[in-house]
């Protein structure tokens, strides 16, 4: 009898202090972060998959070299496993409101039970400056953008540090290493691109070898098709438009045009199989509803919702041009060139200028330095048409290709072997 009453008195005190003990490791990453400068506010998010899960805003200047000029708050995201923990910055490109699920992870979280700092990039969703000045967009801002938030939190977090990102989100990763090469310890940039013009030529010397020529032949039979059948296409464009409320600068012709011209870009980047082609007489319909699943009209309309990024695009990042010469009797605009700052731009941004000084950077920091960086590439992307070159004597600079592989390729869609490979190298650089 005695003993079992000190062992209700031992079960009591447990769950008397357990919870004490619980609540005070959140108060104490809260209270962290809550202590930091520059952290405007803080707010508790769920996590099915970590213990604790804030959003912050990060008061930011609009212009790091002139930060009279105003500032912004940026939208961060931390989810935390452990102050002793890795911590992978997820580089995004774009808006950041995915990361507040319950469900989000990132992939090398989980390989390597790290804590995540994603960071929103500016100009998208809630990290948009008020009011809207374009000027301020640039890749060194961005850059500037994280180390000042890897700074800040480096004081919470002290341990390895590992920036990643996708697509435009890995080209930011890989800028932001040329610019603060010491910021963090690993870089794994996925699917990211290295244009080095507005319309770089090498999407297209990529497009005219990517599979078999049977495909290709195949890609271009159904543009075609597509295209001769514009008097009847046109009625179902209109009614897609009405139904999804679009409007654009230009005609139902010309935006047909673009988006049959898009096509097989978008069939290759996210890995649509050649073989759910229709047959060329199939009805209308059928060849309508196809283009849209992989090339909707949408992109090139007034209610696009990326814009920021065609600002970058056009002048900083890059992008790609369109092959008009195998349709020209078809066509109704006269050409594709410029199409980026004809359709795409916002209001107040055109006439805008190239520079490929930002691609200059990025060569010259990984030619003569050798960072410890894993590049994932799939074969069959266009965007690796412009992937980061291989480069002599490198050790650490890695390039890994998924055979076959889209836009969607990562580390786990890897063969078994690569992703071997990579995750050791990434566990090898963390124990150093």
């Amino acid at each position: 009898m005695i003993k079992r009453n000190i062992r209700s008195v031992h079960m009591l005190l447990f769950f008397l202090i357990v919870p004490v003990l619980f609540l005070s490791a959140q108060e104490e990453l809260f209270q962290k972060l809550t202590d930091l400068p520059a952290i405007v506010s803080v707010e508790a998010l769920e996590s099915n998959h970590f213990p604790e899960k804030y959003v912050v805003r990060v008061e930011q200047p609009l212009d790091h070299q002139a930060p009279e000029k105003g500032s912004f708050n940026q939208r961060v995201v931390i989810s935390h496993r452990g102050f002793d923990r890795p911590t992978v910055m997820v580089t995004e490109g774009y808006g950041g409101s995915y990361a507040l699920s319950p469900n989000y992870q990132d992939e090398l979280s989980v390989l390597f039970n790290t804590n995540i700092v994603f960071v929103e990039h500016r100009y998208f969703l809630e990290s948009t400056p008020e009011p809207l000045d374009w000027q301020y967009l640039t890749a060194q801002n961005s850059a500037y953008d994280l180390h000042h938030v890897n700074g800040l939190l480096k004081t919470i977090y002290p341990g390895k540090w590992i920036s990643t990102g996708i697509s435009k989100g890995g080209q930011t990763a890989t800028l932001y290493r040329a610019f603060f090469p010491d910021d963090v310890d690993i870089s794994v940039p996925y699917v990211a691109p290295l244009n080095r013009a507005i319309e770089d030529p090498r999407h297209l010397s990529f497009l005219e070898k990517v599979g078999t020529k049977a495909e290709r032949k195949r890609i271009k039979e159904f543009q075609i098709e597509v295209l001769k059948r514009k008097a009847d296409m046109l009625p179902l464009l209109e009614e897609y438009n009405e139904k999804k409320q679009l409007t654009y600068r230009i005609s139902p012709e010309e935006v047909l045009d673009y988006a049959v011209l898009e096509y097989p870009f978008a069939l290759w980047q996210w890995g649509t199989s050649v073989n759910t082609i229709p047959s060329l007489d199939s009805d209308d319909k059928t060849l309508f509803e196809h283009l849209l699943t992989v090339s909707g009209p949408d992109y090139f309309s007034e209610q696009q919702s990326i814009a920021s990024f065609f600002v970058q695009a056009a002048r900083e990042l890059g992008y790609y041009p369109y092959d008009t010469k195998p349709f020209r009797k078809y066509l109704t605009i006269p050409s594709a060139g410029g199409y980026l700052e004809q359709l795409m731009l916002p209001e107040g941004v055109a006439p805008v200028t190239f520079s490929d000084q930002l691609y200059q950077k990025i060569m010259n920091f990984l030619e003569n330095n050798d960072p410890k960086m894993i590049f994932i590439y799939g074969e069959y992307d266009p965007w690796s048409a412009t992937r980061v070159p291989d480069l002599k004597g490198k050790k650490n600079l890695q390039i890994y290709i998924e055979p076959k592989g889209s836009h969607r390729a990562r580390i786990r869609t890897m063969p078994d072997a690569t992703q071997k490979k990579i995750i050791d190298q990434i566990n090898s650089w963390l124990e150093e």
